[in-house]
């Protein structure tokens, strides 16, 4: 009889493992895939996370791997170009893009270091239920047929196509049409900066990771994508040239070390986050268009949140239902301002009002900073529209 079990191993579930093994809970966490590993991601993780890795104790380890750290951000703006250092949160001044192999399993390194038991190769056959409640999981490893464990908690941290959600029978209670579709590549030998360029149609990134590796993302309008689909690096590299010539210069020069990878599966949606004996962390719950790259420090902050609710107790099955729907709560409080935010970035449109305000905070450097900060889900819209910026946009 385990007091939790985490579905999924990646930044959500092990976090939550960790920090639910710490309080002394009894925590399975499993995953289906083989440890390390990597997975499809933007790699960049926003300085409230990076923040919740140093009160983890965890951050130590990531900065021992030789990520690099990032200090400042520079955003293009069709010809409006903004450029400073990395907003502080904290005692936080610098961002991280950690390649998934690494990040992942310092995370479940951890989570085992606090007692957790970890096992690979470990899928979710099926859910057991008594009346009405989630008691178990019915679990399956290619070496033996599905094997039940018994939990108080299950907690669905396997991802956007969620094998927990699905068997919960999970509702999605807000959904957006899907709005981009990404491609990406890594290379060597061009500039380690973290840059994004945004122009109509076109939105062009570029992340700093470890060993001197930069990926290159380009984004385009969901409705391209059969069309790209059909030649993405063509694709992929002509945004560059045209958007972007000095990359597109510089990876002329560089050497290409993954293969371009890329989705048209960029799903907005909030699920049902909880209900009798479960609870969905992640992307599992939660899933927004990859443009803002929120995905990891969002999935901090669940785990997070979860945590801070749940406590030490989870014998009294009413209090965890009060402390689950509580979470559900405070999930979509600190979530939803972003996804509103990610909505409009994944439109792909460089609206007039926009340009404007951008055009005047290239007119107070010191804005530039409380820009980022915003971007970074730091300090809200109500905070970031002071006065005095106002009044330069109505002036």
């Amino acid at each position: 009889m385990w007091d939790v079990i985490v579905v999924g191993a990646r930044c959500a579930g092990a976090a939550t493992a960790m920090l639910l093994a710490r309080r002394g809970q009894k925590v399975l966490l499993v995953d289906r895939a083989k440890f390390p590993s990597d997975t499809m991601s933007t790699l960049y993780i926003h300085q409230p996370g990076v923040a919740l890795l140093h009160r983890w104790n965890v951050l130590a380890p990531l900065i021992a791997s030789r990520c690099p750290r990032i200090v400042t951000a520079t955003h293009q703006v069709q010809d409006v170009l903004l450029r400073g250092p990395i907003a502080a949160a904290g005692e936080v001044d610098a961002t991280y893009a950690p390649r998934r192999h690494i990040l992942d399993q310092i995370l479940i390194d951890a989570a085992v270091e606090a007692g957790a038991e970890f096992v690979s190769g470990c899928s979710l056959s099926d859910m057991v239920f008594e009346g009405g409640r989630a008691v178990g999981a019915r679990l399956r490893t290619k070496s033996i047929v599905p094997v039940t464990e018994r939990a108080k908690l299950i907690v669905g941290a396997d991802g956007m196509s969620s094998r927990v959600a699905e068997a919960v029978g999970a509702r999605t209670v807000v959904e957006d049409p899907r709005m981009t579709c990404i491609y990406y590549t890594a290379w060597t030998g061009i500039p380690c900066e973290f840059t994004i360029r945004e122009h109509p149609g076109s939105w062009i990134a570029t992340v700093p990771t470890h060993d001197g590796v930069t990926l290159v993302l380009t984004y385009f309008q969901q409705d391209r994508f059969s069309e790209i689909r059909t030649e993405p690096l063509k694709v992929h590299l002509g945004a560059l040239r045209v958007f972007a010539p000095d990359l597109f210069d510089s990876v002329s020069r560089g050497d290409q070390v993954e293969k371009l990878v890329g989705t048209g599966n960029q799903w907005n949606f909030f699920r049902q986050a909880h209900g009798p004996g479960w609870v969905l962390v992640g992307d599992a719950g939660h899933n927004r268009d990859s443009i803002t790259a929120r995905g990891i420090t969002n999935a901090f902050i669940q785990a997070a949140l979860l945590d801070e609710e749940l406590g030490d107790e989870l014998a009294d099955e009413p209090r965890v239902d009060a402390a689950l729907s509580r979470f559900a709560d405070r999930r979509d409080t600190a979530l939803m301002e972003g996804y509103r935010n990610t909505l409009e970035s994944a439109k792909l449109r460089v609206e007039a009002p926009r340009l404007k305000m951008l055009r005047a905070i290239c007119e107070m450097p010191e804005q530039t900073e409380r820009y980022f900060a915003l971007s970074a889900g730091i300090i809200s819209m109500e905070d970031f529209m002071t006065p005095e910026l106002i009044e330069s946009l109505y002036a």
